[in-house]
């Protein structure tokens, strides 16, 4: 891994220092090559937001309301944040995971998918929706990330970003995330997907990840280690619900 690539940030004090970076996803290559990682997290500063737990189903992962009782609008923070087609593993925070999902299966793009989908209705925050998809193809990852948001906070007005990596470095992936911090209407995030560290240990990765996330605001957390040689990935989650 070249870590003494000044692009590269230290992504576990990035977390520390932003109190509400919101949702996060990350995608990249183990440092041995051999895994295609990814790292999806959830936080929220409403009641509503933080009822809820990730849940595993058949390729990926569900959100739920930790107690039902207690949910008020399940519209944008009940979906799959999760879904696997094939070779190919779908991450977002939103319902646009099955619209990705939906057009893979009929022939068509990512892009192609994300260009009829915008930001979320959330006034005044306008919420960007974050998307990712890796692809593994003959023991090699490619992967692509997204982001729909809105111009300045103008609900008239939506800029698509896409970002394609073709040929990942071991031990190195992107990370990007709805908000650039905490606020009232919440900032979106700015800039291209940044450059972070991925290791080989899943554990160790997860270890580093959860208890970096804001302690009042963080919910769920999902890390998957996808071997290339065609092996079942390795899952881990971790809910502040319990």
């Amino acid at each position: 891994m070249q870590r003494n690539d000044r692009s590269v940030i230290d992504l576990q004090k990035e977390l520390q220092n932003n109190e509400y970076p919101g949702r996060g996803i990350i995608i990249g290559l183990s440092e041995d090559g051999k895994n295609a990682v990814t790292a999806y997290f959830i936080m929220g500063r409403s009641e509503n937001s933080r009822n809820r737990i990730f849940a595993p189903i058949e390729g990926g992962i569900e959100t739920k309301a930790f107690d039902e009782s207690k949910l008020s609008d399940p519209s944008l923070i009940i979906y799959n944040p999760v879904r696997t087609i094939e070779n190919q593993v779908i991450v977002t925070n939103g319902d646009q995971t099955d619209t990705v999902y939906d057009f893979i299966k009929e022939g068509k793009t990512f892009e192609d998918a994300l260009r009829t989908r915008e930001f979320e209705p959330d006034a005044p925050n306008f919420t960007p929706r974050i998307s990712g998809m890796m692809t593994t193809t003959d023991g090699k990852l490619s992967y692509e990330l997204s982001i729909l948001k809105s111009t300045a906070g103008d609900p008239a007005s939506c800029e698509r970003f896409f970002y394609d990596y073709q040929t990942p470095i071991a031990g190195q992936g992107r990370f990007i995330h709805t908000y650039r911090c905490d606020g009232n209407p919440i900032p979106s995030f700015e800039g291209e997907p940044k450059h972070v560290a991925i290791g080989n240990d899943m554990e160790a990765f997860a270890g580093m990840l959860w208890p970096s996330l804001n302690a009042d605001n963080k919910v769920s957390l999902f890390v998957q280690y996808l071997p290339l040689n065609g092996g079942q990935p390795d899952i881990k989650i971790i809910n502040k619900n319990q």
